[in-house]
């Protein structure tokens, strides 16, 4: 009887409501916890297995329906491949989301990280859909292209257009070489799809070119681990800075530097960051310092004081920049990449004042 297909078919259709949201959470939950920096081979072992698993899946599945494939015990399982391909997307879109948010700014990439959770929480109802190829095709696409976007700017150790157009270029041929394979075996397949596949993968490409350009994609693989605005910053040693700040009330627990800074004339503002990137990075970021100008109703740019970060510490690299003789009003300090990526912000309110603010002191 487990060896019935129909059996095989009336199970998973059966058990399928109640047992996706189960293996997503939990899915989801190991890849939180198992997945811990983006430069770790362990971690792209993860990833580059979930893409084997879902390309496999993609290609006993198509073979089998085309009759390119019959072995007799596979009759009894055919109908879990879609589960598994289902499976395997789960968990590639599920380590991008973590990956991706620990490199977004909401402000500017909430658009993009819309479009990964979706594709997360929309995983779990695709099954019926699986089992089209064009769809099949194009999902993984998105996978071997998301994962592309990271993956090259960690083996260059440097990020910017140009390596992202490598990365864009490799994902093309990697899908051209798997589309490719199937035409080979499976040529009617292929003809049969080929109008919805070319047009399907140009819209994948010019998408992301787009969410790239407008700097919708954050800057992966570099990460903001800490930022805040302070009242001082001094280097004690090596390995740590003292710091004085205005902490932040308690309806901003994840915050730890107040957004309304009391400001002395003649005083330093500070802005510290730690940004994280890969083992052997060496490259350039920007803090950028902007003032909202209520008469013009826009941010207007007063300072890009550029640095150099080094990757490879868990905790990220830390910088700071400072400004004096600043007017009371609405600032933003934004770290930057070279190429205007905006790897993280603090906006506070400037309010001048002749006393001394009641301050916190720590170590960073």
């Amino acid at each position: 009887m487990l060896l019935n297909p129909e059996f095989t078919e009336k199970l998973i259709r059966k058990y399928e409501r109640r047992v996706a949201p189960f293996t997503f959470i939990i899915g989801f939950l190991f890849d939180t916890l198992t997945l811990s920096r983006i430069d770790l081979w362990i971690d792209h072992l993860v990833i580059i297995l979930y893409l084997a698993l879902a390309g496999l899946g993609i290609i006993i599945f198509n073979f089998y329906e085309n009759g390119s494939l019959r072995f007799r015990p596979l009759d009894a399982v055919f109908a879990f491949i879609p589960v598994v391909i289902q499976f395997a997307f789960g968990g590639l879109f599920s380590a991008f989301v973590i990956f991706y948010t620990k490199s977004l700014t909401f402000a500017k990439s909430w658009f993009f990280l819309l479009i990964l959770v979706a594709l997360l929480i929309g995983n779990e109802r695709f099954r019926r859909r699986y089992q089209r190829f064009v769809f099949q095709v194009s999902i993984y696409f998105i996978a071997v292209f998301s994962y592309f976007v990271f993956l090259f700017p960690i083996l260059f150790r440097k990020i910017g257009a140009d390596i992202f157009i490598i990365s864009g270029l490799a994902a093309l041929g990697f899908i051209a070489f798997f589309l490719s394979f199937f035409s080979y075996f499976v040529p009617a397949q292929i003809k049969k799809g080929r109008k919805g596949l070319m047009a399907s993968v140009a819209v994948i490409y010019a998408v992301f070119n787009i969410f790239y350009f407008a700097n919708i994609i954050p800057p992966i693989p570099l990460s903001l681990k800490e930022s805040g605005i302070y009242h001082s910053v001094q280097r004690v040693d090596e390995e740590e800075y003292a710091v004085s700040y205005e902490k932040a009330p308690l309806y901003t627990p994840f915050q730890d530097t107040n957004w309304i800074y009391h400001y002395r004339p003649d005083e330093r503002v500070y802005y510290f960051t730690s940004v994280f990137a890969p083992t052997k990075f060496n490259i350039p970021v920007l803090h950028q310092w902007s003032h909202y100008s209520q008469k013009e109703k826009k941010w207007i740019i007063q300072n890009r004081i550029k640095f150099n970060i080094f990757g490879g510490r868990d905790g990220g690299y830390r910088g700071y920049s400072y400004k004096t003789a600043i007017e009371p009003g609405k600032w933003r300090v934004e770290t930057i990449t070279e190429g205007g990526q905006v790897i993280g912000r603090e906006t506070f309110q400037i309010i001048e004042t002749s006393q001394e603010p009641d301050l916190e002191y720590g170590l960073r």
